[in-house]
């Protein structure tokens, strides 16, 4: 295998999160590891949230029909990813790089808070997020930076096991 190996984010339309997982339809599941996971009572599903020293918000979790994993990023700095705009992203894990397009989110998210999420139905994806230690992200317009992926797998064993007691399973 080479260095980089490209595999395709599938991107959808619409997934709605909530930086902070703040608002009423979240409730504390439990943490590890330097992440919170919250039950979403409207979804019956479970999603992780971390914050990095620097308040940027990492957020993963599955979309309503559970087929589609989500990975938004958010902060408070300046973006040029408006709501609902969509632009060609990289993400580099470990050594798998990961082409596709972000889509941008203001206002349904914390007050202050802008980013964007991508969709993917990878199980790579969803492994390299589990495995590695740090994920490096490539937006077409704004600058790279790098996220800690730290304490990431037991994070989403957490998840799993949330959303299956959501479901009844």
């Amino acid at each position: 295998m080479s260095l980089f190996s490209t595999r395709s984010l599938a991107v959808i339309a619409a997934a709605v999160l909530s930086t902070g997982a703040s608002a009423d339809t979240f409730l504390k599941y439990g943490e590890v590891e330097g992440w919170k996971v919250y039950i979403d009572q409207e979804k019956k599903s479970c999603l992780l949230e971390t914050v990095d020293s620097e308040e940027n918000v990492v957020q993963m979790g599955l979309t309503e029909d559970r087929g589609v994993g989500y990975l938004g990023v958010f902060t408070k700095g300046e973006t040029t990813l408006k709501a609902g705009d969509t632009e060609a992203v990289v993400i580099l894990i470990g050594e798998n790089m990961y082409v596709g397009e972000a889509t941008g989110m203001r206002g349904n998210i914390t007050k202050g808070y802008s980013g964007g999420y991508v969709l993917s139905d990878s199980p790579q994806f969803a492994e390299d997020l589990a495995q590695q230690y740090t994920m490096t992200v490539f937006p077409e317009k704004d600058y790279a930076f790098t996220m800690d992926l730290s304490g990431t797998k037991k994070a989403m064993a957490m998840a799993r096991e949330c959303t299956q007691k959501q479901i009844g399973g």
